[in-house]
């Protein structure tokens, strides 16, 4: 069954760390960018991370929304075939819905995680 299921959120305190996790089952992650988004309440969807399949140009780069930079880190672990989500500094306004996503070459959105909920605390 060709799926990503997300691991790692919880209940953190400002300022608290959580690492994200994006595992695939049924194809092989490191040849597809990934990309993690996320969803507040009443906010819209944010894309906040990416990085690019594991070969050819640009190979693994990453990219992050300003509202993350300096904080999150996206990176591979393409024997265990996921995708992290290392958090640092996590505050309030970080609280949502956490989804990976499999895309496509034209970085569509192509295959979802069910989502993970990450909430933090003052």
């Amino acid at each position: 069954q060709v799926q990503l299921v997300e691991s790692g959120g919880g209940l953190v305190q400002s300022g608290e760390s959580l690492r994200l996790g994006c595992q695939a089952s049924g194809f092989t992650l490191e040849n597809y960018a990934v990309g993690w988004l996320r969803q507040a309440p009443n906010k819209e969807r944010e894309g906040i991370a990416c990085i690019t399949r594991s070969e050819g140009r640009s190979a693994g780069s990453t990219f992050y929304a300003d509202s993350v930079k300096g904080r999150f880190t996206i990176s591979r672990d393409n024997a265990k075939n996921t995708v992290f989500l290392q958090m640092n500094s996590l505050e309030p306004d970080d609280t949502a819905e956490y989804f990976c996503v499999k895309m496509g070459s034209h970085y569509e959105y192509e295959i979802w995680g069910q989502g993970t909920r990450v909430s933090v605390s003052f």
